[in-house]
């Protein structure tokens, strides 16, 4: 819930996963074909002021497929591309999240060592896919962000 409370404020590729567990240090896993980036290592992607991009979200707070406009460092346009998402868009596409807003949720998340928080990246380097769940005990705190056609410049 806390994640998808930072949501509302605020593809092959690599994996990146964050196990919860008693210990204090997050705990990563990499398969070793692939980049070493582990929880506590910064993201290496750079967010670009201006691109867009289609996000499918499975989360409680935000469900549904939007084309989204960057430009600026700001979400310009979102068009919903679904009936739910349509909705969502109707009350300001300032709620619909950059690929960075997304980044800053699961390194919110790595730090907190939820029990789930993985990123697969797209062969040209962006975020494809993040998926979390702070606490697999817990109902509805799963959310799942696909990224795709991936435009970077074109905001």
């Amino acid at each position: 819930m806390l994640l998808a409370a930072a949501l509302i404020a605020g593809t092959a590729g690599t994996t990146v996963a964050c196990d919860g567990g008693t210990s204090s240090e997050p705990k990563g896993r990499a398969s070793p074909k692939q980049s070493s980036t582990t929880p506590g290592t910064p993201i290496t992607w750079e967010e670009p002021p201006s691109y867009v991009y289609t996000l499918t979200s499975t989360s409680m707070v935000l469900a549904g497929t939007f084309r989204v406009t960057v430009r600026d460092g700001k979400v310009t346009e979102a068009v919903g591309l679904d009936e739910g998402s349509r909705s969502v868009v109707e009350r300001g596409p300032d709620r619909i999240p950059k690929i960075g807003d997304l980044l800053d949720i699961l390194e919110k998340a790595w730090q907190e060592q939820a029990d789930t928080a993985e990123i697969q990246y797209a062969a040209g380097g962006h975020p494809a896919r993040i998926t979390l769940d702070v606490d697999e005990n817990a109902i509805d705190d799963e959310a799942e962000y696909v990224i795709s056609g991936y435009q970077p410049g074109a905001g």
